[in-house]
């Protein structure tokens, strides 16, 4: 078997971990998690959130600010969870690192896991550009981070 050298979003290969219960599954995820060829993570999870939890969204900037504490993250009933999402992407960077990590693919828009656009934390929908905190912390260490979007469209274009 081929090292696994890449980690996807658990909700994009069928784990019921998104704050709803649901999951955000996608095939190609899915077959190459059963192929071993792949390590899932949820930050949020990771983090000690419990599924299902109210929506969350960054106020204040992106992932990057969330880290230097001038952003927090807050839930739509109004709790600051900051403290959750530090601590999962903390967490998943420690894992990625152990097991040699060098791509994530994260699921596009989260608070976590975003890569180039998130929620502006009105929970309007509105979509800024920014990274998730988890997205953040691992592109300020070295690891590639793409968005499942990103990711397949790119191998549907090589096929």
């Amino acid at each position: 078997m081929a090292q696994r050298v890449m980690m996807v979003s658990a909700c994009l290969a069928g784990v019921a971990c998104v704050y709803d219960g649901s999951h955000n599954r996608r095939s190609h995820f899915a077959g190459l998690f059963k192929d071993g060829k792949v390590f899932l993570f949820c930050p949020e999870v990771l983090g000690g959130l419990r599924i299902p939890h109210p929506p969350s969204e960054i106020r204040g900037g992106d992932g990057c600010a969330v880290l230097e504490g001038r952003a927090r993250v807050v839930s739509k009933d109004g709790r600051d969870v900051t403290e959750f999402f530090v601590l999962g992407a903390r967490r998943t960077l420690a894992f990625a690192r152990k097991h040699g990590v060098k791509v994530a693919v994260m699921k596009a828009k989260s608070p976590s896991c975003g890569c180039g656009q998130i929620h502006d934390g009105t929970f309007t929908g509105t979509l800024i550009p920014g990274l998730g905190v988890t997205a953040a912390l691992l592109k300020e260490n070295g690891i590639e981070v793409v968005s499942d979007v990103e990711y397949l469209a790119a191998i549907s274009h090589k096929l």
